[in-house]
């Protein structure tokens, strides 16, 4: 629905004519005009049933007789059609934080997830007429976008390629913004943020993971060294070709390696053994 704004008359005006009316109807009553002090207390009361308040912050939505005026959005005091029916939303930033969901990532690992959504009403028309109930709209909607997002990535790449739910934190939680707008705009209802509170290993397999990424991270840095030692091992044997120290053959050559590689690979302190003799 399309939202229409209203400019209504200031209430105090009409305040105004209200006390005219009143003070009106009094005189006759006292002067014996009963008829003319009846009609003046009427539109009285009448005019007393368009005023209404709008806080900061705050919209009216007006409907007359089942049909939709409009929204006044402008905070104060206003006067509207008589008998008119005045709904009052909320424009203030809200804040939704979703339960944590037991859901499985694209691998089927159970997961624990959860989600804080920051948004709020940008058309109060649409918040009341086209939803029943927006704030429950708000909630059921954010955790099946929660849940739909979660169910497209892995909790974590151990291969390091591709997008994990716990290593691009901000680009999942752009995507759940938008996939939140789109749910959430027929609402009225404008997704300011949607952050990831809770990420977790269901308690079933959260042992099991945590030495499955104990593994990966001492594998990873364990080629780290290698990759390192190799690349030591390398330079060595060039620098001694290229000085001229001491001419090494392929036997030679392969004892060096090993003695380096061990020396550096090995988690402890290597301890060196001089060898007075001859290789051969």
């Amino acid at each position: 629905m399309k939202e229409k704004i209203l400019q209504p008359v200031s209430g105090f005006w009409i305040i105004a004519f209200i006390v005219v009316f009143a003070a009106g109807g009094v005189y006759g009553a006292n002067q014996g005009y009963d008829a003319a002090a009846a009609i003046l207390f009427v539109l009285a009361a009448v005019l007393m049933t368009s005023i209404t308040v709008v806080q900061p912050n705050k919209s009216v939505v007006v409907t007359f007789f089942g049909q939709y005026v409009g929204t006044i959005s402008k905070s104060g005091l206003w006067a509207v059609i008589p008998f008119s029916v005045r709904k009052t939303v909320s424009l203030r930033v809200r804040n939704f934080n979703s339960v944590k969901l037991k859901v499985n990532d694209v691998e089927g690992n159970p997961i624990e997830i959860a989600a804080v959504v920051v948004f709020k009403v940008i058309n109060s028309a649409k918040a009341l007429f086209d939803v029943d109930k927006y704030m429950e709209f708000v909630e059921i909607q954010s955790e099946t976008a929660l849940r739909h997002v979660a169910s497209k990535y892995p909790y974590d790449s151990f291969s390091g390629t591709g997008m994990s739910l716990r290593a691009n934190a901000d680009e999942i939680a752009k995507e759940l913004a938008g996939e939140l707008q789109d749910r959430l705009s027929l609402s009225g209802v404008e997704v300011l943020e949607a952050r990831l509170t809770h990420l977790a290993y269901s308690t079933e397999i959260a042992s099991t993971m945590l030495q499955r990424q104990q593994a990966s991270a001492v594998l990873s840095a364990r080629q780290i060294i290698v990759e390192g030692a190799v690349g030591m091992v390398d330079m060595a044997i060039k620098q001694l070709k290229e000085s001229g120290v001491v001419e090494l053959d392929e036997e030679r050559k392969a004892a060096m390696i090993n003695n380096l590689m061990v020396a550096i690979v090995s988690e402890r302190g290597a301890s060196p053994v001089i060898n007075a003799g001859s290789l051969y």
